[in-house]
């Protein structure tokens, strides 16, 4: 089996392409089925946020299983595999495992160190436990990334430098408006997004008003937070109150309209309007930001900063504390590696094992047909002189193969253990490494790069 990592994000694709892989809960179930449903996807996780969609899978095949993920993203994308080729990364093995880990570390989001991102992942694992997605190969995967995650926030300094798209986003009202203490704010949406946008700006000391299509969830919300619930029907006249907007709903449309912050504006004698659009695909009707004293911040704005910057928008992260993050997730790759190529050789020894029991019970069966006079005592003592005999002759390959599988191609020394014993399960396994090779051999820059 192959572990592979082939997606979008925000390093590759711009918003307006990211926006059209919007995944709703029932979209990301939907995925899952169809991806465990073809010919070669055997598990998987789709991780969807407003940065990225990639699809962790273990496959039998690489090309194959390359081309059902691609598949399955265009579809989703309702794109061509040709169209999103330019766009899609494609990690394999140990690159898609330190991928993964880099995530879940927050060191690949459009603000490095944010926490939320591993949120979304155990999330996106637990719909895939729920869903049957994931078995034997995904599951430490995903276990570990969670692992890691949580280490590199708590025994790193990245939290220090990092932020989330919440914190940078408001960073850049006060930018415009100053502190956001005692001000008024509205957050449309009362999702997961919606509730840490509250959670900080209530830290921040702005009078926060929440507004969701649920009014039960706008109301719990803004209790959790001390603040008010407010209809959605009646957006314009909050708006015209408020002094910064944040949006970030579940919506496939458009939530606030043109016409909707124009006559909020009218309504506010000349007061700037910050409007904060953290939706994909986005909340926000683009030609809000023409409007007189309105200012727009959504994702495109802060990719466009990283990219100008070569940095997140909070400002260059600490190097030690990148570096620090960096090398615990590579022991922790060295550690998976391991134990994924450890549980790939145990079938072997396992099965060379139960072949050696097999011979020693039909040679001490063919010994007491051939001395059927032995008594029990000297029949016994040589049942176990044989057994001895064998354990020791097979205890040295048996713990080799399992060294040796740590290390990288270890899974060479299970093969030929196979061949020489004559376990009958080797043709199988060289015929995948072929496949292998061939797919290394055909375009090895690629393998972790841009397919």
């Amino acid at each position: 089996m192959t572990l592979l990592a082939v997606g979008v994000s925000h390093q590759t694709a711009p918003v307006a392409l990211l926006e059209q892989f919007a995944m709703g809960h029932d979209d990301t179930v939907k995925a899952l089925h169809e991806l465990v449903g073809t010919d070669h996807v055997t598990e998987a996780i789709v991780l969807a946020t407003c940065n990225r969609v990639e699809v962790f899978a273990e496959v039998d095949r690489f090309h194959g299983g390359v081309t059902e993920v691609s598949r399955v993203l265009a579809r989703q994308a309702g794109a061509t595999v040709e169209e999103l080729s330019p766009y899609v990364t494609v990690h394999y093995e140990d690159q898609a495992v330190t991928h993964l880990f880099t995530v879940a570390a927050g060191l690949d989001s459009m603000v490095v160190g944010e926490t939320q991102v591993l949120g979304q992942l155990r999330a996106a694992y637990a719909l895939a436990r729920e869903q049957g997605t994931v078995g034997r190969g995904l599951h430490p995967v995903a276990q570990r990334a969670l692992r890691v995650g949580k280490r590199v926030h708590t025994e790193t300094g990245i939290d220090r430098a990092g932020a989330s798209l919440v914190s940078v986003s408001l960073d850049h009202a006060e930018d415009r408006i100053g502190p956001l203490s005692g001000r008024p704010v509205l957050v449309v949406g009362a999702g997961s997004m919606g509730a840490l946008a509250a959670t900080t700006l209530a830290r921040r000391g702005a009078a926060v008003t929440v507004s969701s299509r649920t009014p039960a969830h706008a109301q719990r919300l803004a209790t959790s937070v001390e603040g008010r619930a407010a209809d959605l029907v009646r957006l314009p006249e909050e708006l015209a109150a408020a002094e910064v907007l944040v949006t970030c709903t579940g919506a496939r449309g458009i939530v606030v309209g043109t016409e909707v912050v124009t006559r909020a504006v009218a309504g506010r004698d000349g007061r700037p309007l910050v409007v904060i659009d953290l939706a994909l695909p986005r909340d926000v009707d683009p030609g809000v930001a023409a409007l007189p004293g309105v200012h727009v911040v959504d994702l495109a704005l802060l990719q466009g900063e990283r990219t100008a910057a070569g940095e997140h928008p909070a400002g260059p992260v600490a190097a030690d504390d990148i570096a620090a993050a960096h090398a615990l997730i590579e022991a922790e790759t060295a550690l998976l590696r391991a134990e994924r190529q450890a549980a790939a050789v145990a079938p072997t020894v396992s099965a060379l094992r139960s072949q050696a029991a097999e011979v020693v019970d039909a040679e001490l069966l063919r010994l007491s047909t051939r001395v059927p006079d032995l008594d029990a005592r000297a029949r016994n003592e040589v049942a176990r002189t044989v057994r001895r005999v064998v354990d020791k002759l097979l205890h040295e390959p048996t713990v080799r193969v399992k060294e040796l599988a740590s290390a990288p191609g270890g899974v060479d020394y299970a093969d030929a253990l196979r061949a020489l014993f004559g376990l009958g399960i080797d043709a199988p396994v060289v015929a995948e490494r072929s496949n292998l090779a061939e797919a290394v051999t055909v375009d090895p820059d690629e393998l972790g790069s841009q397919a």
